[in-house]
């Protein structure tokens, strides 16, 4: 089994490590600074629109978006290293129009969306004008079982009127986000399955209250542009905005998931990389008791470890995103399931292991290794927790052996 990068891919590669070096890194401390001094903290930093255009104008835009002719030209499998390189940076995806929700709620626009919704909603994100929400999570139930959730999607003539209560909607509070893509119940008598829906909603319809931002331990809401809760009393919008039709909301959100998962996963392996060069750099110029860092035991161990896990989950990582390419998303789900149990646990222990050689340093923001521990520990909840992708692999596994 070979992954090797095609001849256009290799040099989109070189052009974004090139960007990376040249504006991505030295803007990241003005990036966190401007966020800090901002109103809220959930404004968009100005530094982020200078790294857009630069992006924009070098042609390194919209690189995630596959089998379509309004992205890169891509496949999951030839995104993957781009991905990567841009997980390196908290702020990086955004910088060149790939960062989530966004890239989960263009492509499900792309797929599952009528002509009239991609030129009023797709067209604007891709060309990163606005900023867009996924409301699916609700606190009065566990979420994580998507056929518990109660929100109310109900036909009233030529509209859906929506009632119910989101949260953790990412991006919702930036000033930015003017569409949601909400999952609610359409039909509670249906089969299991196929009672659910998802339908557009725009963020300046009357009903919509943003009862308040959620932190979610802090450094993140920049980068994700908040999460909050939303009331929705009475929300009204055009039956045409149901995407692809009524009781197909776990079908669309399979088409959805896929993607988002597997892009989280290609970029934290990029922050498990960055991760083990600091703390490489770090062993190799610190001395304590006498010796380098790096001469202890523990510590080499440490490193080790890191590489092989490293290598572990970028191969099963491209592994996944070529069977999306061939097969589909829901046949390549159980490598899907493993890679986003495998990326943010691996990622997270070893950014952790970085911070342990930092000492107390490495628990402030005078370096990335705290904020990028925390996207790691996020993402292990994000788009579904451990325990049910777990629970996924182990069905799926003992199908094999129920003759």
């Amino acid at each position: 089994m070979g992954f090797e990068l095609s001849a256009k891919v290799d040099d989109l590669r070189d052009q974004v490590l090139a960007f990376m070096d040249a504006y991505v890194y030295p803007a990241e401390k003005v990036y966190f600074e401007q966020a800090e001094a901002a109103d809220t903290l959930f404004d968009t930093p100005p530094i982020m629109e200078e790294l857009k255009a630069k992006a924009k104008a070098a042609g390194l835009w919209n690189l995630f978006l596959p089998e379509s002719d309004l992205g890169a030209g891509l496949t999951n499998l030839e995104y993957a290293p781009l991905a990567e390189i841009m997980g390196r940076s908290l702020i990086a995806p955004e910088v060149f129009n790939c960062s989530a929700p966004d890239t989960g709620n263009m492509e499900t626009i792309h797929r599952y969306g009528s002509d009239a919704h991609k030129k009023e909603w797709l067209m604007p994100l891709l060309e990163g004008e606005i900023r867009s929400a996924f409301c699916m999570t609700e606190p009065a139930v566990a979420s994580s079982d998507a056929t518990n959730i109660q929100a109310r999607i109900e036909r009233d003539g030529d509209d859906y009127v929506i009632n119910g209560r989101k949260w953790f909607a990412s991006g919702v509070m930036n000033e930015r986000c003017k569409l949601f893509i909400v999952m609610g119940k359409t039909d509670p008598d249906a089969p299991k399955h196929l009672q659910q829906s998802m339908i557009l909603v725009p963020r300046d319809t009357p009903g919509i209250d943003i009862v308040r931002p959620l932190p979610v331990m802090t450094d993140l809401e920049p980068h994700y542009g908040g999460h909050g809760e939303i009331v929705f009393d009475n929300v009204r919008v055009p039956a045409s905005n149901i995407l692809l039709g009524e009781g197909r909301g776990f079908e669309v959100a399979q088409g959805r998931l896929g993607p988002g998962r597997i892009h989280h996963c290609m970029r934290l392996i990029g922050q498990a990389e960055r991760a083990l060069e600091d703390l490489c750099r770090r062993a190799m110029n610190r001395t304590a008791f006498g010796r380098k860092l790096c001469d202890f035991d523990t510590i080499r161990a440490d490193i080790a470890n890191s590489r092989i896990e490293i290598e572990q989950a970028r191969l099963l990582c491209y592994q996944a995103a070529d069977m999306m390419d061939k097969e589909g998303n829901k046949a390549a789900r159980h490598l899907i399931s493993m890679i986003k149990v495998i990326a943010p646990n691996i990622a997270q222990q070893i950014i952790d292991r970085a911070i342990q050689v930092h000492g107390a340093m490495g628990l402030t923001n005078d370096i990335g290794l705290a904020r990028g521990w925390i996207y790691a520990r996020f993402i292990r909840i994000g788009d579904g927790p451990d325990e049910v992708h777990r629970e996924a692999i182990a069905k799926m596994e003992l199908r094999k052996y129920a003759s």
